[in-house]
């Protein structure tokens, strides 16, 4: 099929790579002049793991080409893709603005074009409910009465995007058409062969489940942390009582693990989202502004125990980071706990190096110059008072710890990942704070 991506951020970029790889000839849109220039040049402008093998492929195949000209590119494929940006508002709501100029510009190019050919125009965005039946309502009115109305919503995890698209646990297809439901499973036909499925529904049900899947995962963490919080009081291991829930088939293995609050592009946005658009519909989802809440307060109980540990100040005291990305494998930090820690601790008086395996770069939009920035993670050791470890990257799960004490002023850990467990700190004589265990202290 000839298809047409709108948006080459990271949605559009692995949607577009991953369906030129299984034969199809995608043309990728954006207005981004520099990010096009490097597109041209065969270069990934994302970071994620895997994506650059599949996109060099498809480059030297001719399947996949690079563009700023959305007439050409809508007008010659059967189904244009919307893989737009839809950023938080400050009331919570996501902002349509990208979705709906895009589906403004698109139906006055069916129109002038005058040839009626039928097109599918398939929102791979995350969108409130109702969204999809706005865009329609654009298309009618300017007269473009062949175009069908996808909602098409994707489940990518940073870091294994790729695997995700190519290997899906589901293919969610919402669709008020007979013709584009048929179209759209023939097109994915070739990435559920082992079996997983594909589920059709009406389209305000296809917009609703990311939002309902994203923000009970959200829920699920925001549950852990809680409890983490609880069993550091009691005297429990939350990492036993992980272990002792998740072999519960109902309640399963995954997103149970404690930390210091979620963050990335999505379920931050997401749960507000959703909680906006439940307020507007006057079913407002309470259990949603609880786990929003919580999740603020979860990334400072870190700062929390420095502050308890250094008697009530860190003022000029100097940490070292390793982690800045909102998880590993990934070069996102937006909604990081990580900045939200480094700018409280910033304002507190302290000092930081930092070292991240991907998102040194990225970190800079909101830290800037405000941090030392390390070339590796023992680079950001020196003269440390305390090791705070942010982001759980495999590369920091089993260092060199005889280093790490001899660089550092004392060998003080918190573990905002729990990568480390208090029974190899005690025997490294590693003063240790962790979540939802209790403290080792060193003798």
């Amino acid at each position: 099929m000839k298809i047409a991506v709108v948006g080459t951020g990271y949605v559009g970029l692995v949607t577009g790579t991953c369906f030129a790889d299984t034969g199809n000839f995608v043309t990728c849109v954006d207005v981004d002049k520099e990010k096009l220039k490097k597109l041209h040049n065969k270069e990934v402008t994302i970071y994620e793991p895997g994506l650059d093998m599949l996109f060099q492929r498809n480059i030297v195949q001719k399947r996949i080409t690079f563009t700023n000209d959305l007439a050409s590119a809508a007008l010659s494929s059967e189904i244009v893709f919307l893989c737009l940006p839809t950023p938080q508002g400050e009331d919570g709501s996501a902002d349509l603005k990208y979705i709906m100029g895009v589906s403004e510009q698109l139906a006055h190019i069916f129109t002038e074009a005058g040839n009626g050919e039928y097109k599918i125009v398939v929102n791979k965005s995350t969108v409130p409910v109702g969204t999809a039946g706005k865009v329609a309502a654009i298309f009618a009115a300017a007269g473009a009465t062949n175009v069908d109305v996808v909602s098409n919503p994707e489940f990518l995890r940073e870091g294994f995007a790729v695997d995700d698209f190519m290997r899906p646990d589901r293919i969610v297809l919402g669709a008020s058409s007979a013709a584009a439901m048929e179209k759209m499973k023939i097109l994915y036909e070739p990435f559920v062969r082992q079996g997983n499925p594909i589920i059709e529904m009406n389209i305000q049900s296809a917009e609703v489940t990311k939002y309902a899947a994203n923000s009970y995962l959200a829920m699920r963490i925001t549950y852990m942390n809680e409890l983490a919080n609880f069993c550091e009081r009691v005297g429990a291991d939350v990492d036993i009582v992980r272990k002792g829930m998740g072999t519960d088939q109902r309640i399963g293995k995954r997103f149970l693990f404690a930390g210091i609050g979620y963050g990335g592009s999505c379920f931050p946005k997401d749960v507000n989202a959703l909680i906006k658009t439940s307020e507007e519909a006057q079913a407002p989802m309470q259990l949603l502004k609880v786990v929003d809440l919580v999740n603020k307060e979860q990334k400072l109980v870190l700062v929390k125990k420095l502050l308890e540990y250094f008697n009530g100040s860190v003022k000029g005291r100097h940490f070292a980071v390793w982690g800045l990305a909102f998880k590993p494998n990934t070069d996102d930090v937006r909604e990081a706990p990580s900045v939200v820690i480094i700018k409280k601790l910033l304002a507190l008086g302290a000092t930081i190096s930092a070292y991240d395996p991907a998102a040194m770069e990225t970190s800079r939009f909101d830290l800037d110059d405000t941090i030392t920035y390390a070339a590796n993670e023992y680079d950001a050791l020196g003269g440390a008072d305390a090791l705070l470890v942010l982001t759980e990257w495999n590369e920091f799960r089993n260092p060199d710890f005889e280093r790490v004490k001899a660089q550092m002023k004392a060998p003080v850990i918190f573990d905002g990942r729990n990568i480390f467990t208090p029974e190899k700190m005690a025997a490294l004589n590693i003063t240790y704070f962790s979540i939802g265990r209790q403290a080792v202290r060193s003798r």
